[in-house]
Parts: C-alpha cells; structure tokens; sequence
C-alpha cells in the first residue's frame, strides 16, 4: 500500500479519533475536521489525496460538500461513510460521481482498501494533468533544464545551490551518476557565470583514448612549423573548461592537470614556453569523489583543485515522485518532435515509471518516452522482464523497502518490523538500493 494524504470530516468525536489513528497506523498523512465548511477551505484543484466524509452531517451535509468539491475539481476521489438509514443518499452520490461508499459499520481493512485504490486514481489523474501541461509546455520553453524539473527536496536545493554560485567565479566538481544530466548542469553554470560570452570547452575524459588524453588537453607543438594543436585548456581560456568523468583520467594525466589549474599556466606537449590560463574548471564524477580518491581512482590533489564547490545530483531512484513529471516532459517533447498526438498515461506505464529502477536515469527515461509516445513500447513493463532473476529480484526488494519506509515514515524500528530482518541487513539493503530514510519521513498536517 502506499501512503497518501487524507483529508477525514466525521462529526462523531470518537469514531473521528479511531479512524484518525488507524489511518496514521497505516502510515497516512491525515487532517481531521468536524465539519464540511472547514474542510472545504482546505482543498483545492491541486489536492494531492483523498476525501473520506460522513454523509449526514449538521450544517453542509455530504450530498453538498459533494456538490462543492465536484465543482473545485470533478475527479477529485471522494469515499462517504453512512448508517444503514441513509445509504439510498450513499448511492445517489455514487451515481454522481462519488468514488465509493462504506455503510456503518465498517471495518479499517475495508477502508484502506478502498483509500489505496483512490490515492492511486488520484495520482494518475494528476500525473495526465501534468503531462497535459508539459506538452503546451515544452513547444514554448525547449531549453528547459530537464535534469532540474521535479518537486523534491532534493532538486529544490540542487536548484538554490545552482543559483547561488553560478556567478561566482569558483572551481565545481559535479558528482552524478551516467545519465543524471551532469552536462546540462556544467552547461547551466557557465552560461549562468560572466564567462558566458567566452568558450565552453568539454573533454570526455571516458571517451578519449589515453594516447591522445594529453594533447586534446594541454595541446601539441610537435610536427612541421604552423601545425600547432591547440588544447581544450588553452581554447577554454576566459571561459570553461568541463572534465567529464574525470575519474577515467591516467593518474599522471591528473597530476599535471592539478598543477596546471594551481599556478595559472600550460606548457604544450613539445613546447618550451609556458601560456598563461584563465579559466573556470568543472570536473564530473560518478561517485563520490572521497571514496573514488581512497580506491585510487582521482587524485587528492585534483579533487581539491575542482571541489571547492561540490554539487551532487541525485539518481532517479532517490526521486520517484518526480518521475512521472520528467516523464511527461520528456513525452511532450517527443511528440512535438515526431508531430504525433500525446496519449494519456495509462495504468500499467504509471506503474512501470515508479516501480522501475532507471539505472540509466535521464537518458533511460527519455528513451522510454519516445518510445511509449512512437508506439514502439506498449507494454510498459518489458524492460522489467527483459532483465536477469536477480536484477528482477533487487527490484522486487526495493520495492518493498520503499514501501515499508513510506508506511513507517522513515522509522527504521518500524521497517524492521515490518519486514522482519535484523537492522545491519536492512542497512546494508538501504545503502545497496540507495535509499535515505530520512526522505520518508514527513509532519503530520495540521488540524
């Protein structure tokens, strides 16, 4: 099951408190009202949840608080709770539009059953609106940073960090998993610096073959007169000079590189005079880059020379609320770019997008957009069954984990519980799947 927010009007005092209790057991956010009129002020078009009200209520009974809430948002999952006496009003409601009805009494499995089929309406219906405005989106801002999209905490300080220091002339290393976008951010922060009108200079340090490594960055003087290469350091003078996966550089490679960056100069491979360089430098890195310096992968030295800012780029998995929103940007602009209409998203791609692990992050996401919006992968859970038993299993069993924090709110005594296993293996399960506890907790609303 996965947790939601409810919105809870019942103006029988104790039934209210019982309901309350067993909804937050089960690991729901809940605000609580004892009537209509108080609730109504606390809802509007953008509502992530669902309503759960009595229907015979003094003042503005259920039949109208209904009325209200269609008129707020037509799809927003309303669930009445009524006596025997006044079913026949349960099911009028229902023919209007009402999501379900409980008669009294009832029991708590009988209501979360029907709450977790109503979250997860309520989350497609909200996912479709946002692909609906990601499409009018994307023909009118195309140079959106799509690796900055998404409403978790995580991206909104990876924004306010972004913003902050892109005007100050300071050295970054960027540490984000393949496909996470680390060159749209380095691309961002030059064109955020006043060095914007000057060079971008990008090495792929991965890419390029380590004979070549040091004259595609410092340059070359050897061969006839006039036939002088020029270095990516050299061209990025004035502007930036971006490393990506810098960690694939030869050790002797970055050795230079770090004291080229200390004093200011190069000499060109074959040359005797030293040039002058004034630039800003972003290295990228896979890993974190202490623990890639202690298994001898990056020098220390060169660490310090690009890390005097570093900015951490989460992996899609760390973000799967924002999943469904990238999706649809990534869809939108697929089906502008091959001039096809843009489907809704269905049930089954719904849960493939946040079930999926997205290894390949960004760039996995967007291949499967274009290919859900060309029609070329209807059924939204082939990757999963096109992979091995135990990649299949890892994903099985961060699912479950992922859904025990979510109903313990982050509480590791709790998932303990809920999943059986002994702490140091439900750590070792946390930082194999790349799961943060703390991401999960969350306040209770209030009243």
């Amino acid at each position: 099951m996965t947790a939601g927010t409810i919105i809870l009007v019942e103006d029988d005092d104790d039934l209210k408190s019982a309901m309350v209790q067993g909804l937050r057991l089960a690991g729901h956010s809940v605000a609580d009202f004892s009537n209509a009129s108080e609730a109504l002020a606390a809802i509007d078009a953008s509502f992530p949840g669902v309503v759960v009200s009595d229907i015979r209520m003094p003042g503005l009974d259920g039949r109208q608080f209904f009325s209200a809430l269609a008129a707020c948002d037509a799809d927003l999952p309303v669930i009445f709770i009524t006596g025997h006496g006044n079913i026949s009003d349960a099911v009028a409601a229902m023919q209007q539009g009402a999501y379900d009805f409980l008669a009294k009494p009832f029991t708590m499995d009988r209501l979360l059953d029907s709450i977790t089929r109503a979250l997860e309406k309520r989350r497609l219906v909200l996912d479709n609106r946002r692909l609906r405005a990601a499409s009018r989106e994307a023909a009118s801002q195309a140079q959106t940073i799509l690796p900055l999209i998404g409403d978790s905490p995580a991206m909104a300080q990876l924004r306010a960090t972004l913003s902050h220091i892109g005007t100050i002339e300071i050295n970054v290393l960027i540490e984000g998993e393949a496909g996470t976008g680390r060159d749209r951010i380095a691309r961002l922060l030059h064109d955020s610096s006043r060095r914007r009108a000057r060079a971008f200079a990008r090495v792929n340090c991965a890419g390029t073959p380590h004979d070549r490594l040091e004259d595609e960055l410092f340059g070359s003087e050897y061969g006839p007169p006039g036939r002088r290469r020029t270095g990516r350091i050299e061209l990025a003078n004035k502007g930036t000079l971006f490393l990506d996966g810098v960690e694939a550089l030869p050790m002797a490679t970055q050795h230079r590189l770090a004291s080229a960056l200390e004093s200011g100069e190069i000499i060109a491979n074959g040359g005797n005079s030293p040039r002058n360089i004034d630039l800003r430098a972003i290295g990228a890195i896979g890993h974190d880059p202490g623990r890639v310096v202690t298994a001898g992968g990056l020098s220390a030295e060169l660490m310090f020379r690009l890390g005097a800012i570093r900015i951490r780029i989460p992996p899609l998995r760390e973000r799967r609320d924002d999943i469904p929103l990238l999706y649809g940007r990534y869809a939108a602009e697929a089906a502008r770019r091959f001039n096809v209409q843009l489907q809704a998203i269905d049930a089954a791609t719904h849960a493939h997008l946040l079930g999926h692990n997205w290894p390949g992050n960004l760039s996995e996401l967007a291949q499967f957009a274009e290919r859900k919006v060309l029609g070329l992968d209807r059924d939204a859970t082939v990757a999963d069954r096109a992979t091995s038993l135990p990649e299949r299993m890892a994903i099985i069993e961060a699912g479950m984990i992922r859904e025990a924090l979510t109903t313990a709110g982050g509480r590791i005594a709790e998932v303990q519980r809920l999943l059986g296993i002994p702490r140091k293996t439900l750590y070792d399960k946390l930082n194999r799947h790349g799961l943060n506890p703390a991401s999960f907790r969350r306040q209770e609303p209030r009243n």
